[in-house]
């Protein structure tokens, strides 16, 4: 199989051609060295970045604004005002405020700090010094520059930037340090990648000195966020001719500039319009499944709440229709005021406006009794649950990356529960299954396969020159490069590893070793691929030594030689493959190729060598049955004629603003044809450790894969089949297969056959097509998706599925960033699904349910007092017991629990990976069990309320102590109906659990105690007598007789999955149940 893939830069050059090519008049002005003039007609970004989203002055109403885009909060917001109407008051005003403002106020504290972490970044970014040309200064370099703040740096100002720095914008080279102009960079802040990359100066501007560049003027195109592109051309002062630059011209503000001593260039993006600046957005926000479906039940209880308001309100007007006659000598409700008179002597109307406003009234006062229906101290508890889980997540050593020195990264808080439910993962392959560490395993050359590993061997003898990364050699194939020089065969070889020496784009950096007599080659580039073929050269012989922006140094089996570099054609999605024009050491011009065999079977000239086009096809097609990444290289002699139009063309086509990518790649084509074929390169990419054993854990937890390279067909076979009676199906497509079934009818017919299978895998496939995919099967299932990547061609994946991880691999940070979580290897998705998926989903689940049984237990209590006191809508329970029910009284055990409790342990979980599928089935949060625990809450509020009320009711116990009564059993009885719920207690939940207990009663005492309170003293008069305690106990017993028996029936006669493993783990030996996380051990290669 060719493989496409040639490091991130190459994966994101389609994005480079996608770009609108740009005129004169749409481009962008810059003249050097003097910004005032650059900034006089049109005033471009000045350089001071923000990423704060506040000031003080937006903060408040900007911060509300975003905080009432939840729906709940406007609800109770509306309550409270409501209640601030003197017809409506029911609690005092402060009190009805309470909740709301509590939540606001916690959540503008976090943002507010978050903010100010931005605010502290922002300020030390910018005043970071930068040195800065003055204008008009001396011809000297040395003192032309002059600190300054990044903030006051403006486009076209030259900057001067030093080794290990970084330009505080992006910059156009002028000159550097090197003779030849060449500056390397590292972009490791930029997009995470850590291999040198070069940059260079243009000759026209390294030669002229910085005072007589004043008049020059660079035209480019307009910002943009593609950071792998660039055109632009410079026009010197007095002459007329353009002079091209591209992306090997400019310096990105993020980049470092390493083994460079300085680099001077001019400013042409600054500030927001830096091409940083324009990447450095946020994931797209995403909101759980089971937040989703709250609001399903959030509906229901809204019903439920209007039911219960309506009733008191109709039989409050059948009540004040049956006495209105009595109404006017009622002593709490009498129809006349007697103290007012009007003009006619008659008493005015006193707090009464007729039956139907009465109902009005009594509908919204009862709305605002029974408001906590709709929990609004869940979204609170549901944030901080997230935080808990994912404090746990990040430390767990289980998903710590050794290699990489990484923890588990969660970034984003309001999905964790997500990886609980998981039913499809779409997979990249390099850099996510696979090391992306290349290795150079084989190699066809003139038609003879070198693949026979048991030839291979170090590189024997003395060389001066030693790649970093040894390369074992075929003892045949070393005979040939030195000894075989006479034959065409030995010609042709090499000729080959010539080939793969020189059509790179690779900066040798030359240290010392171990040994004095040999130097070693650090090859740094962009492409894993490319530094894996310039290795092998080197092992065989052909060592690149040195790069300079028109030359390459090669060491050719101990002679060095220079080739001059007259032209370069690099990768694109669109040719496939690359190409480079040579100048040798005998006089002669070379064109070397290599790309993938699809595209370079049609420049292949077959006629020169049909037997050897036969050859190589049929190792080609051995080498990607193996699951080997190829190459094919090319070789054509050019003459000086052919040499001389095609200079002509391209320098006339990379001078163009307008076009000039149509153009190159026209240019291309007209000189990459006739080839002679060389031979084809096998690469081997090996997969990550537990790999195969991950993706067989996943597979019995009936998660299916979706994976973008065929080459996993040969990898994965050693996998097993399992039990299953019938044979599993795959699905293998290419890109250009998805061309033509997106946007079509076609795409049903895909989906169709790919639900079918047990694995679908896609091959050079585009960045959008990965998302196409993902979508294919968001918009005709119920799946849960989750994609995993590590470049940024998978960063469209990423933010299409519903849960999106990035690795932190080789090809840069861009899938990081974009990502909902980030993990160092891919294996590490088993226990971050199987276990704290599974334990996120369940007790993310109980809370939310616990929550609206909670709640709508003490609305109930509340509905039974009001039908027996005339609907007034009085109460007997406290408003502060009212309010602190949801925040002090029950609120924290929960949350303690959701973050704490486990219903499995790890090693079970992992053993079964079928209990994986409790999630997906959505067995801990449905309809079903929103009634069953709305059934509950209506039987224990009978009990809580009737017990008491039964007792009591030929009493004279007044409203207040009754109240007390009703409220501490309320919070007992569900503080103990949580309790028998938990399944793994620590110190932690008991002090949560009873805690929360003692301290509703330490409340109740404390605002009996306050003398300005209603119900002052009524706890202690009630608390003394043997009845009081007795009704609790019998309450607590009755109130959970219903949820006893269901959980004794259900365990006993109906038990779930979850439950059966639950009693394996207290039934089994801890020797029996042990199971390791996941096997690390590698498949074999093939």
């Amino acid at each position: 199989m060719a493989e496409d893939n040639h490091g991130s830069s190459q994966n994101m050059s389609a994005m480079s051609m996608s770009h609108k090519e740009l005129g004169d008049e749409d481009a962008r002005a810059v003249r050097v060295g003097d910004a005032a003039r650059t900034n006089e007609r049109l005033e471009f970004a000045g350089n001071a970045v923000r990423t704060a989203k506040y000031s003080p002055l937006t903060f408040l109403p900007r911060n509300l604004f975003e905080q009432f885009h939840r729906l709940a909060y406007v609800y109770f917001l509306a309550i409270a005002v409501l209640n601030q109407l003197p017809q409506l008051a029911v609690f005092g005003r402060g009190a009805s405020v309470m909740p709301l403002a509590f939540v606001l106020t916690v959540t503008a504290v976090k943002d507010a700090y978050e903010d100010w972490r931005r605010h502290r970044s922002d300020r030390a970014e910018n005043n970071r010094l930068a040195a800065v040309l003055s204008p008009g200064e001396g011809e000297s370099a040395q003192f032309d520059f002059a600190p300054a703040k990044w903030k006051h740096v403006r486009v076209g100002d030259v900057v001067r930037v030093e080794a290990n720095e970084s330009p505080p914008a992006d910059m156009v080279l002028l000159a550097t340090s090197d003779a030849t102009g060449v500056a390397y960079v590292q972009t490791l802040n930029l997009d995470g990648e850590s291999n040198l990359k070069t940059r260079y100066a243009k000759q026209e501007t390294l030669t002229t000195p910085l005072d007589r560049l004043a008049g020059a003027v660079i035209r480019c195109e307009r910002p943009n966020r593609n950071i792998y592109g660039f055109q632009a051309n410079l026009e010197l002062p007095g002459e007329t001719r353009r002079i091209p630059l591209g992306p090997s011209n400019i310096v990105l503000r993020g980049c470092d500039l390493k083994n460079t001593a300085w680099a001077v260039g001019v400013v042409v993006y600054a500030g927001r319009e830096t091409k940083a600046m324009l990447n450095n957005a946020g994931t797209p926000t995403k909101r759980s499944r089971l937040e989703t479906h709250m609001n399903r039940e959030t509906l229901f209880l809204s019903v439920i709440l209007i039911v219960l308001c309506s009733v008191v309100a109709t039989l409050s007007g059948v009540w004040l229709r049956a006495h209105q006659t009595d109404l006017e000598l009622a002593q709490f409700f009498h129809k006349k005021d007697y103290l007012k008179t009007d003009k006619d002597d008659d008493n005015k109307n006193y707090n009464y406006y007729g039956i139907a406003a009465q109902i009005v009234f009594n509908f919204l006062m009862a709305v605002i009794v029974f408001q906590i229906m709709i929990p609004i101290s869940l979204y609170i508890s549901m944030e901080l649950v997230r935080l808990g889980q994912a404090y746990f997540m990040i430390r767990d050593a289980k998903l710590y990356d050794e290699s990489s020195d990484s923890r588990f990264q969660c970034r984003a808080l309001n999905i964790n529960e997500d990886l609980g439910q998981v039913k499809s993962i779409f997979s990249d392959k390099t850099g996510t299954l696979t090391q992306n560490k290349m290795e150079f395993r084989c190699a066809s050359i003139d038609g003879v396969d070198y693949s026979d590993i048991t030839r291979q061997q170090p590189v024997d003898g003395e060389p001066a020159w030693v790649p970093k990364v040894p390369v074992n050699v075929d003892r045949e194939v070393v005979e040939m490069v030195r000894n075989g020089g006479d034959t065409e065969q030995g010609r042709n070889t090499r000729e080959f590893f010539l080939a793969l020496a020189t059509c790179n784009t690779i900066v040798p950096l030359i240290m010392d070793g171990p040994d004095p007599k040999k130097k070693v080659i650090d090859y740094q580039g962009e492409s894993p691929d490319e530094q894996a073929l310039v290795s092998a050269a080197a092992a065989y012989g052909f060592a690149l030594v040195e790069r300079t922006s028109g030359h390459i140094v090669i060491d050719v089996l101990g002679q060095k030689q220079r080739f001059d570099v007259l032209g370069l054609h690099e990768f694109d999605s669109d040719r496939k493959r690359m190409s480079v024009i040579i100048g040798c050491p005998d006089k002669t011009v070379k064109l070397f190729v290599k790309g993938a065999d699809s595209s370079m079977f049609g420049i292949i000239d077959k006629t020169l060598n049909p037997d050897v086009v036969q050859a190589t096809e049929k190792h080609l097609h051995s080498y990607s049955s193996v699951g080997l990444r190829t190459l094919v290289i090319g070789v054509r002699e050019l003459s000086q004629a052919e040499f001389q139009e095609w200079q002509m063309a391209y320098e006339k086509a990379s001078t163009a603003l307008l076009g000039r990518g149509n153009q190159l790649r026209s240019v291309a084509a007209n000189i990459e044809r006739n080839m002679r074929l060389l031979g084809a390169s096998g690469i081997e990419d090996k997969l990550q450790e537990g790999v195969p054993e991950a993706i067989e854990k996943l597979r019995q937890a009936g998660i299916k894969s979706l994976d973008d390279a065929i080459s996993m067909v040969n990898k994965l076979r050693s996998l097993s089949t399992g039990s299953q009676s019938r044979v599993p199906l795959a699905l293998i497509i290419d890109g250009n297969s998805l061309v033509y079934i997106f946007d079509t009818d076609r795409e049903e017919k895909l989906f169709e056959v790919a639900i079918a299978c047990d694995v679908v895998l896609c091959c050079r496939v585009a960045p959008l097509q990965k998302a196409g995919i993902v979508d294919l099967v968001k918009k005709r299932t119920s799946d849960m998706t989750l994609a995993i990547g590590d470049g940024a061609n998978d960063v469209s994946m990423i933010q299409m599925a519903d849960v999106g991880i990035g690795i932190s691999g080789q090809e840069g940070r861009q899938a990081v960033m974009a990502s909902d979580f980030a993990m160092g290897q891919f294996r590490f998705l088993v226990p971050l699904l199987l276990v704290h998926g599974h334990w996120n989903y369940q007790r993310m689940g109980y809370m939310i349910l616990y929550n609206f049984y909670r709640n709508a237990t003490f609305v109930f209590v509340l509905f039974w007092y009001v039908l027996y006191t005339g609907y007034t809508l009085t109460t007997a329970i406290t408003e502060w017991s009212s309010v602190l029910y949801s925040v002090i009284y029950t609120a924290v055990p929960t949350i303690v629990v959701a973050i704490l409790d486990k219903d499995l342990s790890r090693r079970t979980l992992l053993k079964y990976p079928q209990l994986y599928g409790a999630g997906q089935r959505e067995e801990n949060y449905n309809l079903r069990l929103f009634i069953f625990i709305m059934m509950d809450s209506v039987w224990q509020s009978v009990a809580v309320f009737f017990i008491p009320y039964l007792a009591y009711r030929n009493s004279a116990i007044d409203s207040a102590s009754l109240g007390d009564l009703w409220t501490l059993s309320v919070v007992i009885l569900v503080n103990i109906h949580l309790a028998m719920d938990v399944i793994r207690w620590t110190w932690v939940t008991h002090a949560a659990i009873w805690g929360s207990i003692v301290a509703t009663w330490i409340c109740v005492i404390v605002i009996d105690s306050i003398p300005s309170l209603p119900g002052f003293w009524a706890i202690y008069k009630v608390m003394g007598t043997g009845l009081f305690w007795a009704l609790l106990l019998a309450v607590i017993v009755v109130g959970m007789i219903p949820h006893f028996a269901a959980k004794a029936i259900s365990e006993h006669f109906m038990p779930s999955d979850i439950q059966i493993a639950r009693e394996m783990e207290k039934s089994q030996d801890s020797h029996d149940v042990s199971h390791p996380e996941v096997q690390l051990s590698t498949i074999a290669r093939a």
